[in-house]
């Protein structure tokens, strides 16, 4: 009998704990709401309406703006620099001094030479003198030939010696000459690179001169697209400085050989306009030449695209609705940072400019005003 009443002691606490974890269970057991039950939030100015535009095909040109005329003027005399008359930036006409170097030793030399150049020609005139003398005596006969033709030697030798003192007059005079380093041409000072005190060796590097109004595109492409390369073709281009402006030119030479390391063709464009070309050399440059139209192109901006690792893929927006879409893309226009959709997606999809890491595929949308979209942030702080 007891054992008896301790077996429902047993069951009816048995049934009471089961009863009240089925109690609990419902609240323990209530799943979470997933991430795409909360519906991103979007103000219009986070997407982009995808448009056809005029896309274009040619070789990516990169290079540098630098000057057609440009002068590095170096010392051809060795000497101490006196002057340094003008600074970098510093405009300049054609025949301006720019570098006196120091004369003295050439003056002495000049001098010395012309000196040497009067005895010279004293010898020469006498010498021939003489020879006129002889002449007349020897046609009387009351000189000998012999006589005759030792003052015809005496005289040549002179005269080649003359000849030698007015060539070293010359070169003292050019040496001279050479101790003042003008302006070539109209322009601008652009590198300084001597002060008084130097002393300037033959060959070193005292002054560049530049010409700011013949400037160009001096560009490198790859030998790969060589082929299509020609002279009168146009070239759309960006200069670094200038990010609000477009620049447009024509390929005038084309370089015969590649360079060795880089395998690149140096290519050299003219400015359509030089008026309104960039006036500061070695700024960096990069178009491409318009080989020919590849017709109406959708093009998507280089922020707009996630890769995972070879593959591409963009977020579009449909249907107020997130839904994760892969690309195809061709090569990148260095001028704009776009690429060229060659599959994926159509005139009229929208996408969002800049997604983030935390988006999920087919995630609900809802549209907010920048204000409405402010207030959600907050609160959600």
């Amino acid at each position: 009998m007891l054992r008896h009443r301790l077996l429902v002691v047993s069951l009816a606490a048995a049934l009471a704990a089961c009863s009240q974890q089925a109690k609990q269970e419902p609240a323990a057991a209530k799943p979470a709401k997933s991430a795409q039950a909360f519906p991103l939030l979007l103000a219009p100015e986070d997407l982009r309406t995808l448009r056809a535009g005029e896309g274009t095909q040619g070789a990516v040109v990169t290079g540098s703006i630098q000057p057609e005329r440009r002068a590095d003027l170096r010392a051809e005399v060795s000497a101490v620099v006196l002057l340094v008359l003008k600074e970098n930036g510093d405009a300049v006409r054609q025949g301006d001094l720019l570098v006196r170097l120091d004369d003295t030793s050439i003056r002495d030399s000049l001098a010395s030479a012309e000196e040497s150049a009067r005895a010279s020609t004293q010898a020469y005139e006498q010498a021939e003198r003489q020879v006129q003398r002889l002449k007349t005596l020897q046609s009387q006969g009351m000189t000998s030939m012999q006589a005759l033709e030792d003052a015809e030697v005496r005289r040549n030798n002179a005269q080649s010696d003359l000849v030698t003192a007015k060539a070293k007059v010359v070169s003292a005079r050019q040496q001279l000459r050479r101790t003042e380093v003008r302006a070539p041409f109209d322009g601008v000072v652009s590198e300084r690179k001597a002060s008084v005190g130097d002393t300037a060796q033959v060959g070193k590097e005292l002054v560049k001169v530049i010409d700011p109004a013949s400037m160009r595109f001096e560009g490198l492409v790859s030998a790969d697209r060589m082929s299509e390369l020609k002279i009168g073709q146009l070239v759309s281009f960006r200069v670094s400085g200038y990010p609000q402006a477009s620049f447009a030119g024509t390929v005038r030479r084309v370089d015969a050989a590649a360079n060795a390391t880089t395998r690149q063709v140096e290519v050299l464009v003219a400015f359509a306009d030089n008026r309104n070309a960039p006036r500061t050399a070695g700024l960096y440059a990069e178009g491409r030449i318009e080989a020919g139209s590849a017709g109406p192109a959708l093009t998507l901006p280089e922020s707009s695209v996630v890769r995972s690792g070879s593959a591409a893929y963009v977020w579009r927006v449909k249907d107020k609705t997130l839904a994760k879409v892969p690309v195809q893309l061709g090569e990148r226009d260095v001028r704009r940072g776009e690429y060229p959709l060659q599959a994926g997606l159509t005139d009229g999809d929208q996408i969002l400019r800049k997604p983030g890491s935390t988006l999920v595929d087919g995630q609900k949308i809802e549209f907010v005003s920048a204000k409405g979209n402010a207030a959600s942030a907050n609160s959600g702080t």
